[in-house]
């Protein structure tokens, strides 16, 4: 019982933050849109800073993931021996 409602928090904590993230994706469109017919290079970085950010949080998962995987493959061999 105490399993899913700590998932459901969870789950609930990961949806309510990511609304308003949502919200200034239209800015960003307009403010890269406008800058192209401008001429200038803002929506080039813009969309290095937004490869950055989307990056980071796929490799701390891969970290943990790796780091859980490797401590779960110790304990199996611990229990073998």
């Amino acid at each position: 019982m105490f399993k899913a409602l700590r998932i459901f928090s969870i789950l609930a904590l990961i949806f309510i933050t990511s609304l308003s993230a949502q919200a200034q994706c239209a800015m960003c469109k307009a403010v890269a849109s406008s800058s192209t017919e401008a001429g200038s290079t803002v929506a080039t970085g813009l969309n290095g800073g937004i490869i950055y950010l989307m990056a980071f949080p796929y490799l701390i998962m891969a970290v943990v993931g790796y780091a859980i995987y490797r401590h779960r493959k110790q304990q199996t061999e611990t229990k073998a021996d």
